[in-house]
């Protein structure tokens, strides 16, 4: 398996870690305990056998090498059984091709690290490969693009079961954004390279404090100190989305954030998160949620009671 993959779950479910929330308790399991040697080279430390899966009610599979070859029948058999049982199987990178040889995948969406979509789709047919996504949640069955896509994988599994400010107090942690915009598209490499004039960064920061306030792309811009045009084509350089998009998805993400941990009005919260009004926001928050502000924020709370 891969080291980093591994540390991208560890590092968001781990008990014990800083800004770690209580609800998870992570165990490592292999076919047999015991040292394992990873694709790293490092040896890793694996506590529990196969057995431990049954008790699950989330499995995260790492990549794996080769990935093109069966993994064993053990764990064939005792992936299908888990889920069969009610938990939510999730795959990083190349842990993908393990799910599809457990038929998991078969006539669903998945995605994998974009170098090897192609193979994925041409190994397994019946499933629906997205290349460009960096993760997709089709409910029991949630998969993820490659290597660091793995670490906003988990940090969206968080968020569907904790909340987006459990998630947001981990990706602070960690020094990542809670949730990135745009698909791997933006990383597949080009036949004639793009470069950006520079990094988002600093605008991406002054925009987060301003969400309250109208923000054009006109303002943008100025505030960057680009033009127009160029702000445009940093955006989809460096984040695959257009600056709209991406201040809609902040303003959600605000939103929800405030349904979850406040009483505030729609009214109100549509203030907070520069909507022009609640009707605005209700229909933004369906949008992203499938559900209406009100509801969301009620079945947050009987959750989390």
């Amino acid at each position: 398996m891969v080291t980093f993959e591994v540390g991208c779950t560890v590092q968001t479910f781990a008990p014990g870690l800083d800004a770690q929330p209580a609800g998870f308790e992570l165990l490592v399991c292999g076919e047999r305990p015991g040292v394992v040697r990873t694709a790293d080279g490092l040896g890793l430390v694996v506590d529990h056998g196969l057995a431990a899966l049954a008790d699950a009610d989330l499995i995260v599979v790492p990549a794996r090498y080769p990935h093109d070859r069966p993994p064993g029948d053990a764990v064939v058999d005792a992936l299908r059984a888990a889920r069969s049982s009610g938990a939510t199987v999730a795959s990083i990178c190349l842990g993908a091709f393990v799910l599809a040889y457990a038929g998991l995948l078969d006539d669903r969406p998945a995605t994998t690290h974009w170098a090897y979509s192609g193979q994925l789709a041409g190994l397994f047919p019946r499933v629906r490969v997205r290349e460009r996504e960096l993760y997709i949640d089709d409910g029991d069955i949630v998969t993820s693009a490659g290597l660091a896509a793995g670490l906003d994988m988990c940090l969206h599994l968080v968020r569907r079961e904790l909340g987006a400010a459990a998630a947001a107090r981990i990706a602070s942690w960690n020094v990542v954004a809670p949730h990135r915009d745009g698909g791997q598209a933006q990383f597949i490499p080009q036949t004639v390279p793009s470069v950006p004039d520079g990094t988002l960064a600093p605008l991406l920061e002054w925009a987060l404090g301003h969400l309250h306030e109208p923000l054009p792309v006109t303002r943008l811009a100025r505030h960057a100190r680009v033009s127009e045009r160029t702000l445009a084509r940093q955006f989809r350089a460096q984040l695959g989305v257009s600056a709209t998009q991406w201040i809609l998805s902040q303003r959600v993400a605000r939103a929800r954030e405030l349904l979850e941990t406040g009483d505030a009005s729609l009214d109100r919260i549509a203030r907070l998160t520069g909507f022009p009004n609640a009707e605005a926001l209700r229909k933004h928050v369906r949008r992203h949620t499938a559900v209406t502000p009100s509801t969301y924020r009620r079945a947050f709370r009987e959750r989390h009671r």
